[in-house]
């Protein structure tokens, strides 16, 4: 597990972060019309620019999250953005994948991320059985670096180990959104969705070598 002190110094940058909700809507707004971009990859451009394609997509993945209210929405979107990957309907589907439909269990940073594993490994032959064994190897590795990074892969242990630092399940109840909202938690909870999607972007521009 990364240094407690530190990811709760990232949960602190995060809640006094001065977020740009119209420009971030717009975003949103611009890829619901018109689609995620495709995009032909440059293994070598992408190879030399590593560190500055992880900050964005780490960027993206905690501004996705604050304006979409949903992790694992959050993330998807930012890999599927960056690597030009999918279609809007597939984050549609994501809706219910925070915490697994709101009960604490796996982190929406690894459920989002698996979908566009899913997607980016994945193959359009269907009975390619070499490709599920490739996609779900890789899954597994990430989910091993996810745990390592955060000490914790469930929604609820996320929160109160690093996130709050007590238990609260927001999809528990309208007032307990109503609390987690009030904690900043949309805010703060951007940490798993940035790490998640850091981790991912670096899995995968490794695998263009």
């Amino acid at each position: 597990m990364a240094e407690l002190e530190a990811l709760q110094a990232r949960v602190r940058e995060l809640a006094a972060r001065a977020w740009d909700s119209p420009a971030l809507e717009a975003r949103i707004r611009r890829l619901s019309s018109s689609g995620i971009p495709r995009k032909k990859l440059d293994p070598q451009e992408m190879l030399a620019n590593r560190e500055q394609i992880l900050d964005r997509v780490q960027r993206r993945a905690e501004e996705n999250n604050f304006i979409l209210k949903n992790c694992a929405q959050g993330t998807a979107l930012a890999l599927m953005e960056e690597f030009g990957l999918g279609n809007m309907e597939i984050i549609k589907a994501l809706t219910p994948f925070p915490g697994i439909a709101g009960t604490g269990e796996i982190c929406g940073g690894i459920t989002g991320t698996l979908v566009a594993f899913g997607l980016f490994f994945g193959s359009d032959d269907r009975l390619d059985y070499e490709a599920v064994n490739r996609t779900i190897a890789t899954s597994q590795e990430f989910i091993g670096l996810f745990a390592a990074e955060l000490g914790h892969i469930y929604c609820g242990d996320i929160i109160e180990g690093v996130i709050l630092g007590h238990q609260l399940n927001p999809g528990e109840s309208e007032a307990a959104m109503t609390s987690f909202a009030g904690e900043k938690g949309f805010e703060k909870c951007g940490l798993p969705p940035g790490i998640g999607s850091r981790l991912a972007a670096g899995i995968i521009i490794d695998s263009l070598q």
